[in-house]
């Protein structure tokens, strides 16, 4: 029988966002139904579309909690000179990955217009990529700063997603961190000298 009554809406919010994680943690996305949600925390379903608007709404929110934790991930990371930062981060972007591939994954899964609230988030965790690469060239404009570091994000995110949805093999992780190393070091010195050059 469906508990009812016992937690306030932000228990019950805060229920569903986690055993849904749980569940996309263990079994992937597809897994993911509001009424399996509703089993794992007996609630029924209505009770869900009391504290989220819809699946979309929902998945929304379980993609900021993961943003939230890879941001938190990143922020761990020491500081150093701007090249080897970056590519610490990358470093760090690859084992978060790698260590939650499945919600890791999910966060690129877009069903709806994403929020500003949304926005923000993305924003605050690529904005120590963009301050390196304006600690690189001070006299580059803020906008080419912000479109050198997408572009190289698209690189390291394009190594994630091929090294971890390749079939295992014996390179295992440590030559996906020097490829993601040899990224980031080529990117950066190809991009100082065009600067330079321009």
């Amino acid at each position: 029988m469906a508990r009812r009554n016992k937690h306030s809406l932000d228990e019950i919010r805060e229920m569903v966002l986690d055993a849904a994680k749980i569940i996309i943690t263990n079994e992937g996305y597809s897994a993911l139904t509001v009424r399996r949600i509703a089993m794992e925390i007996g609630y029924t379903v209505g009770s869900i579309y009391m504290v989220f608007a819809n699946m979309a709404d929902l998945v929304m929110h379980i993609n900021a909690s993961t943003v939230d934790d890879l941001t938190e991930q990143l922020r761990q990371v020491p500081d150093c000179v701007p090249e080897q930062y970056i590519a610490e981060l990358a470093k760090a972007y690859l084992k978060f990955a790698g260590r939650n591939f499945n919600r890791w994954s999910m966060i690129f899964v877009r069903d709806t217009e994403i929020p500003e609230w949304y926005q923000e988030k993305i924003r605050q965790l690529f904005s120590p990529v963009e301050a390196q690469f304006a600690q690189l060239a001070p006299s580059c404009s803020a906008q080419q700063g912000k479109q050198a570091a997408q572009a190289l994000w698209s690189g390291v995110h394009g190594i994630c997603i091929l090294s971890l949805t390749r079939e295992p093999d014996a390179a295992g992780i440590k030559d996906v961190e020097d490829a993601v190393v040899l990224l980031v070091k080529s990117f950066i010195g190809g991009w100082v000298r065009t600067l330079a050059d321009t």
